[in-house]
Protein backbone atom coordinates (compact mmCIF):
# COMPACT_ATOMS: atom_id res chain seq x y z
CA UNK A 1 0.00 0.00 0.00
CA UNK A 2 1.38 3.47 -0.58
CA UNK A 3 2.40 5.69 2.05
CA UNK A 4 -0.04 8.03 3.34
CA UNK A 5 0.26 11.52 2.37
CA UNK A 6 0.30 14.07 5.51
CA UNK A 7 -3.49 15.37 6.71
CA UNK A 8 -4.53 18.17 4.03
CA UNK A 9 -6.84 20.35 5.93
CA UNK A 10 -10.57 20.76 3.88
CA UNK A 11 -9.85 17.96 1.46
CA UNK A 12 -13.38 16.78 1.85
CA UNK A 13 -14.86 20.13 1.73
CA UNK A 14 -13.05 21.48 -1.74
CA UNK A 15 -16.11 21.40 -4.03
CA UNK A 16 -14.08 19.75 -7.17
CA UNK A 17 -12.30 16.83 -7.30
CA UNK A 18 -9.12 16.13 -5.18
CA UNK A 19 -6.99 13.18 -5.72
CA UNK A 20 -3.17 12.60 -3.88
CA UNK A 21 -0.58 10.66 -5.87
CA UNK A 22 2.30 9.96 -4.92
CA UNK A 23 5.56 9.77 -6.42
CA UNK A 24 5.08 5.53 -7.47
CA UNK A 25 1.68 6.90 -9.17
CA UNK A 26 -0.54 5.47 -6.40
CA UNK A 27 -3.75 7.15 -5.17
CA UNK A 28 -2.86 7.91 -1.91
CA UNK A 29 -6.02 9.65 -1.02
CA UNK A 30 -8.80 11.43 -2.25
CA UNK A 31 -11.99 12.98 -1.50
CA UNK A 32 -15.74 11.61 -1.92
CA UNK A 33 -16.05 14.30 -4.64
CA UNK A 34 -13.01 11.89 -6.95
CA UNK A 35 -14.79 8.92 -5.89
CA UNK A 36 -18.16 9.94 -7.54
CA UNK A 37 -16.80 11.68 -10.51
CA UNK A 38 -14.72 8.33 -11.20
CA UNK A 39 -17.82 6.29 -10.62
CA UNK A 40 -16.17 4.39 -7.55
CA UNK A 41 -16.97 3.17 -4.47
CA UNK A 42 -16.14 4.83 -1.06
CA UNK A 43 -12.37 3.88 -0.66
CA UNK A 44 -11.87 2.24 -3.56
CA UNK A 45 -9.07 4.32 -5.09
CA UNK A 46 -6.64 4.44 -1.94
CA UNK A 47 -3.81 1.89 -3.33
CA UNK A 48 -4.31 1.78 -7.02
CA UNK A 49 -2.43 3.32 -10.21
CA UNK A 50 -3.62 6.73 -10.77
CA UNK A 51 -4.00 5.78 -14.26
CA UNK A 52 -6.48 2.55 -13.61
CA UNK A 53 -7.71 4.54 -10.98
CA UNK A 54 -8.90 7.76 -12.07
CA UNK A 55 -8.39 7.39 -15.99
CA UNK A 56 -7.80 10.21 -17.88
CA UNK A 57 -5.99 10.89 -21.25
CA UNK A 58 -5.77 13.72 -23.67
CA UNK A 59 -7.52 13.85 -27.30
CA UNK A 60 -4.85 11.29 -28.62
CA UNK A 61 -5.20 8.62 -26.11
CA UNK A 62 -2.37 8.98 -24.14
CA UNK A 63 -2.88 9.02 -20.42
CA UNK A 64 -1.83 12.35 -18.04
CA UNK A 65 0.54 10.75 -15.82
CA UNK A 66 2.70 9.91 -18.26
CA UNK A 67 2.27 12.90 -20.15
CA UNK A 68 3.74 14.29 -17.38
CA UNK A 69 6.24 12.40 -16.21
CA UNK A 70 9.16 15.68 -18.27
CA UNK A 71 7.41 17.40 -16.13
CA UNK A 72 8.00 16.14 -12.78
CA UNK A 73 11.42 16.10 -13.44
CA UNK A 74 11.46 19.77 -14.26
CA UNK A 75 13.44 20.92 -10.45
CA UNK A 76 11.57 24.12 -11.28
CA UNK A 77 8.16 23.60 -12.30
CA UNK A 78 5.67 23.66 -9.50
CA UNK A 79 2.03 23.18 -11.02
CA UNK A 80 0.17 22.35 -14.01
CA UNK A 81 -2.45 24.44 -15.60
CA UNK A 82 -5.94 23.37 -16.31
CA UNK A 83 -5.99 21.35 -19.18
CA UNK A 84 -9.54 19.12 -20.96
CA UNK A 85 -9.01 15.64 -20.68
CA UNK A 86 -11.30 12.58 -21.02
CA UNK A 87 -12.04 11.01 -18.54
CA UNK A 88 -13.70 6.93 -19.00
CA UNK A 89 -15.54 5.63 -16.12
CA UNK A 90 -18.40 2.85 -16.16
CA UNK A 91 -20.88 5.57 -16.83
CA UNK A 92 -19.32 6.35 -20.17
CA UNK A 93 -16.08 8.78 -20.95
CA UNK A 94 -16.79 12.95 -19.83
CA UNK A 95 -15.04 15.94 -20.16
CA UNK A 96 -12.91 16.91 -16.94
CA UNK A 97 -10.67 19.71 -16.31
CA UNK A 98 -7.47 18.56 -14.56
CA UNK A 99 -4.83 20.86 -12.81
CA UNK A 100 -1.67 20.08 -10.37
CA UNK A 101 0.55 20.94 -7.89
CA UNK A 102 4.37 18.96 -7.26
CA UNK A 103 5.31 18.71 -3.46
CA UNK A 104 8.59 18.45 -3.52
CA UNK A 105 11.47 16.83 -1.39
CA UNK A 106 14.51 19.27 -0.81
CA UNK A 107 16.51 17.80 -3.48
CA UNK A 108 13.62 18.48 -6.02
CA UNK A 109 12.24 15.11 -6.85
CA UNK A 110 8.25 15.07 -6.58
CA UNK A 111 7.19 13.22 -3.11
CA UNK A 112 3.16 14.26 -3.86
CA UNK A 113 1.33 15.20 -6.91
CA UNK A 114 -2.19 16.79 -5.64
CA UNK A 115 -4.69 17.09 -8.59
CA UNK A 116 -8.16 18.72 -8.85
CA UNK A 117 -10.64 17.35 -11.73
CA UNK A 118 -13.73 19.25 -12.42
CA UNK A 119 -16.44 18.65 -14.88
CA UNK A 120 -16.15 20.57 -18.10
CA UNK A 121 -19.92 20.55 -18.79
CA UNK A 122 -20.50 23.80 -16.39
CA UNK A 123 -17.63 25.61 -18.48
CA UNK A 124 -19.04 23.76 -21.89
CA UNK A 125 -22.25 25.52 -21.05
CA UNK A 126 -20.90 28.80 -20.22
CA UNK A 127 -18.93 29.64 -23.49
CA UNK A 128 -21.64 28.31 -25.02
CA UNK A 129 -23.95 30.96 -23.64
CA UNK A 130 -21.27 33.71 -24.12
CA UNK A 131 -20.50 32.65 -27.75
CA UNK A 132 -24.97 33.09 -27.78
CA UNK A 133 -24.90 36.53 -26.26
CA UNK A 134 -22.59 37.84 -28.43
CA UNK A 135 -23.61 36.45 -31.65
CA UNK A 136 -27.21 37.28 -30.75
CA UNK A 137 -25.92 41.02 -30.08
CA UNK A 138 -24.20 41.18 -32.95
CA UNK A 139 -27.03 40.48 -35.24
CA UNK A 140 -29.34 43.14 -33.75
CA UNK A 141 -26.36 45.80 -33.76
CA UNK A 142 -26.11 44.82 -37.40
CA UNK A 143 -29.76 46.23 -37.97
CA UNK A 144 -29.16 50.06 -36.83
CA UNK A 145 -25.46 50.45 -37.91
CA UNK A 146 -26.69 50.18 -41.34
CA UNK A 147 -29.26 52.36 -40.85
CA UNK A 148 -27.18 54.74 -39.65
CA UNK A 149 -24.24 54.32 -42.23
CA UNK A 150 -26.64 54.62 -45.16
CA UNK A 151 -28.58 57.52 -44.11
CA UNK A 152 -25.62 59.58 -42.85
CA UNK A 153 -24.08 58.31 -46.26
CA UNK A 154 -26.37 60.26 -48.19
CA UNK A 155 -26.43 62.50 -46.26
CA UNK A 156 -22.49 63.34 -46.35
CA UNK A 157 -22.76 63.14 -50.52
CA UNK A 158 -26.69 63.85 -51.75
CA UNK A 159 -27.43 66.48 -48.81
CA UNK A 160 -28.29 69.46 -51.25
CA UNK A 161 -31.04 66.94 -53.19
CA UNK A 162 -33.31 66.49 -50.54
CA UNK A 163 -35.80 68.97 -48.71
CA UNK A 164 -35.47 69.94 -45.02
CA UNK A 165 -38.17 67.29 -44.24
CA UNK A 166 -36.63 64.22 -45.43
CA UNK A 167 -34.06 64.91 -44.00
CA UNK A 168 -35.41 65.70 -40.70
CA UNK A 169 -36.45 61.97 -41.34
CA UNK A 170 -33.37 60.71 -41.90
CA UNK A 171 -31.62 62.16 -38.79
CA UNK A 172 -34.26 61.07 -36.47
CA UNK A 173 -34.04 57.56 -37.92
CA UNK A 174 -30.35 58.23 -37.39
CA UNK A 175 -30.84 59.04 -33.67
CA UNK A 176 -33.27 56.57 -32.70
CA UNK A 177 -30.63 53.93 -34.29
CA UNK A 178 -27.95 55.15 -31.97
CA UNK A 179 -30.09 54.85 -29.23
CA UNK A 180 -30.40 51.59 -30.13
CA UNK A 181 -26.57 50.71 -30.15
CA UNK A 182 -26.27 52.47 -26.80
CA UNK A 183 -29.07 50.34 -25.48
CA UNK A 184 -27.90 46.83 -26.68
CA UNK A 185 -24.41 48.05 -25.44
CA UNK A 186 -25.41 48.56 -21.81
CA UNK A 187 -27.59 45.41 -22.13
CA UNK A 188 -24.10 43.61 -22.61
CA UNK A 189 -22.41 45.14 -20.05
CA UNK A 190 -25.08 44.32 -17.68
CA UNK A 191 -25.29 40.64 -18.85
CA UNK A 192 -21.69 40.20 -18.03
CA UNK A 193 -21.58 42.72 -14.48
CA UNK A 194 -24.53 40.37 -13.84
CA UNK A 195 -23.08 36.62 -14.31
CA UNK A 196 -19.70 38.19 -12.99
CA UNK A 197 -21.84 39.12 -9.57
CA UNK A 198 -19.93 42.54 -10.14
CA UNK A 199 -23.54 44.85 -10.01
CA UNK A 200 -22.38 47.82 -8.48
CA UNK A 201 -25.04 49.96 -6.65
CA UNK A 202 -25.04 53.77 -6.07
CA UNK A 203 -27.76 53.52 -3.46
CA UNK A 204 -29.44 56.76 -1.56
CA UNK A 205 -32.78 57.12 -0.23
CA UNK A 206 -35.32 56.64 -3.54
CA UNK A 207 -38.98 57.56 -3.84
CA UNK A 208 -40.76 55.19 -5.49
CA UNK A 209 -44.01 56.35 -6.22
CA UNK A 210 -42.16 59.18 -8.30
CA UNK A 211 -39.84 56.64 -10.32
CA UNK A 212 -42.91 54.71 -11.51
CA UNK A 213 -44.93 57.82 -12.16
CA UNK A 214 -41.51 59.06 -14.63
CA UNK A 215 -41.46 55.89 -16.03
CA UNK A 216 -45.07 55.94 -16.76
CA UNK A 217 -45.05 59.44 -18.17
CA UNK A 218 -42.66 58.24 -21.08
CA UNK A 219 -44.58 55.44 -22.20
CA UNK A 220 -48.05 57.90 -22.04
CA UNK A 221 -46.42 59.58 -24.76
CA UNK A 222 -44.95 57.12 -27.21
CA UNK A 223 -47.56 54.38 -26.44
CA UNK A 224 -50.97 55.65 -27.74
CA UNK A 225 -52.74 51.91 -27.09
CA UNK A 226 -52.16 51.66 -23.85
CA UNK A 227 -53.35 53.54 -20.48
CA UNK A 228 -50.55 53.96 -17.88
CA UNK A 229 -51.67 54.14 -14.58
CA UNK A 230 -49.42 54.28 -10.92
CA UNK A 231 -51.22 53.62 -7.70
CA UNK A 232 -49.40 53.93 -4.44
CA UNK A 233 -50.55 54.05 -0.99
CA UNK A 234 -50.20 57.66 0.78
CA UNK A 235 -47.47 57.90 3.03
CA UNK A 236 -45.16 54.81 0.63
CA UNK A 237 -41.65 54.44 2.46
CA UNK A 238 -38.85 55.61 0.64
CA UNK A 239 -36.13 52.86 -0.47
CA UNK A 240 -32.70 52.81 0.37
CA UNK A 241 -31.59 51.79 -3.30
CA UNK A 242 -29.64 52.75 -6.28
CA UNK A 243 -32.80 54.38 -8.40
CA UNK A 244 -31.10 54.14 -11.84
CA UNK A 245 -30.69 50.74 -11.43
CA UNK A 246 -34.91 50.72 -10.06
CA UNK A 247 -35.94 52.85 -12.99
CA UNK A 248 -34.64 50.80 -15.30
CA UNK A 249 -36.07 47.59 -13.87
CA UNK A 250 -39.69 49.47 -14.23
CA UNK A 251 -38.43 50.71 -17.68
CA UNK A 252 -38.10 46.70 -18.70
CA UNK A 253 -41.50 45.41 -17.19
CA UNK A 254 -43.19 48.20 -18.43
CA UNK A 255 -42.24 47.96 -21.96
CA UNK A 256 -42.45 44.15 -21.94
CA UNK A 257 -45.80 44.90 -20.90
CA UNK A 258 -46.63 47.26 -23.62
CA UNK A 259 -44.57 45.36 -26.15
CA UNK A 260 -46.73 42.00 -25.17
CA UNK A 261 -50.09 43.21 -25.25
CA UNK A 262 -52.30 44.79 -27.80
CA UNK A 263 -53.68 47.52 -25.80
CA UNK A 264 -55.63 47.82 -22.50
CA UNK A 265 -54.07 49.51 -19.22
CA UNK A 266 -50.63 48.92 -17.70
CA UNK A 267 -50.57 49.77 -13.80
CA UNK A 268 -47.47 50.36 -12.03
CA UNK A 269 -48.48 49.56 -8.08
CA UNK A 270 -47.04 49.47 -4.57
CA UNK A 271 -47.92 47.37 -1.59
CA UNK A 272 -45.79 47.85 2.13
CA UNK A 273 -44.66 45.59 4.71
CA UNK A 274 -42.81 45.83 7.27
CA UNK A 275 -39.25 45.10 6.27
CA UNK A 276 -40.04 45.66 3.06
CA UNK A 277 -42.07 47.05 0.00
CA UNK A 278 -43.56 45.16 -3.49
CA UNK A 279 -43.78 46.88 -6.61
CA UNK A 280 -45.91 45.39 -9.77
CA UNK A 281 -46.43 45.61 -12.99
CA UNK A 282 -49.76 44.75 -14.53
CA UNK A 283 -50.79 44.27 -17.94
CA UNK A 284 -54.44 43.16 -19.96
CA UNK A 285 -52.46 40.92 -22.31
CA UNK A 286 -53.17 37.61 -23.36
CA UNK A 287 -50.85 36.38 -20.45
CA UNK A 288 -48.51 33.49 -20.73
CA UNK A 289 -48.95 29.48 -20.00
CA UNK A 290 -48.10 27.98 -16.79
CA UNK A 291 -45.52 25.99 -18.09
CA UNK A 292 -43.73 29.06 -19.46
CA UNK A 293 -43.37 30.56 -16.12
CA UNK A 294 -40.16 29.18 -14.91
CA UNK A 295 -38.55 30.47 -18.16
CA UNK A 296 -39.42 34.57 -18.70
CA UNK A 297 -36.23 35.43 -16.12
CA UNK A 298 -33.50 33.52 -18.45
CA UNK A 299 -31.54 34.81 -21.34
CA UNK A 300 -33.32 35.19 -24.68
CA UNK A 301 -36.66 34.61 -23.14
CA UNK A 302 -39.25 35.58 -25.90
CA UNK A 303 -43.33 34.61 -25.48
CA UNK A 304 -43.85 31.15 -27.66
CA UNK A 305 -46.03 32.98 -30.50
CA UNK A 306 -44.89 36.15 -30.27
CA UNK A 307 -44.82 38.42 -33.27
CA UNK A 308 -42.69 40.59 -31.97
CA UNK A 309 -39.08 40.78 -33.16
CA UNK A 310 -37.61 43.93 -31.36
CA UNK A 311 -35.22 43.29 -28.44
CA UNK A 312 -32.79 40.69 -27.78
CA UNK A 313 -34.96 38.90 -24.99
CA UNK A 314 -32.52 39.84 -22.10
CA UNK A 315 -34.89 42.46 -20.28
CA UNK A 316 -35.87 40.44 -17.51
CA UNK A 317 -33.22 38.30 -17.03
CA UNK A 318 -31.24 41.86 -16.15
CA UNK A 319 -34.39 42.89 -14.16
CA UNK A 320 -33.54 39.99 -11.67
CA UNK A 321 -30.39 40.49 -11.89
CA UNK A 322 -30.35 44.09 -10.89
CA UNK A 323 -33.77 43.03 -8.30
CA UNK A 324 -31.50 40.54 -6.79
CA UNK A 325 -28.07 42.75 -6.32
CA UNK A 326 -30.29 45.24 -4.26
CA UNK A 327 -31.51 41.72 -1.79
CA UNK A 328 -34.59 41.44 -3.21
CA UNK A 329 -36.39 38.98 -5.86
CA UNK A 330 -38.34 39.11 -8.24
CA UNK A 331 -41.50 36.71 -9.66
CA UNK A 332 -44.36 36.65 -11.97
CA UNK A 333 -48.13 35.19 -11.84
CA UNK A 334 -50.51 34.80 -14.82
CA UNK A 335 -53.70 33.67 -16.60
CA UNK A 336 -54.18 33.18 -20.18
CA UNK A 337 -56.46 35.73 -21.20
CA UNK A 338 -56.35 37.39 -17.89
CA UNK A 339 -53.25 39.36 -18.18
CA UNK A 340 -49.46 39.12 -16.76
CA UNK A 341 -48.18 40.73 -13.38
CA UNK A 342 -44.47 40.69 -12.52
CA UNK A 343 -44.19 41.77 -9.01
CA UNK A 344 -40.96 42.47 -7.08
CA UNK A 345 -39.71 42.58 -3.38
CA UNK A 346 -37.49 45.21 -2.05
CA UNK A 347 -35.65 45.68 1.23
CA UNK A 348 -36.28 49.16 2.99
CA UNK A 349 -33.06 49.27 4.14
CA UNK A 350 -31.59 52.59 4.72
CA UNK A 351 -32.33 54.96 7.69
CA UNK A 352 -35.93 54.92 8.33
CA UNK A 353 -35.89 50.89 10.19
CA UNK A 354 -33.53 52.04 12.41
CA UNK A 355 -35.83 54.66 13.55
CA UNK A 356 -33.35 57.90 12.26
CA UNK A 357 -34.88 60.70 11.05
Amino acid sequence: MPERPPELPGLEALPDAAVVIDADGLVSAANAAAERLAGAAAGSLHGRPFDQAVPVRDQQGSTWWRCTAQLRAMRGVRATPPRELVLTTTRGERLVDLAAAFVRDPDGSVRWTVCTLRDAAARHRAESARAELVSTLAHELRSPLTSVKGFSATLLHRWERFGDEQKRHMIATIHADADRVTRLIRELLDVSRIEAGRVELSRRMVELPEVAEAVAERFRVTSSNHRLTTAFPAGFPSVYADRDKLERVLTNLVENAVTYSAGGTVTISGTVADDHVEIAVHDEGPGIPAEQLPLIFSKFWRPAGSRSSSGTGLGLYITKGLVEAHGGRVWARSEPGDGTEVRFLLPRGGLEPAGAE
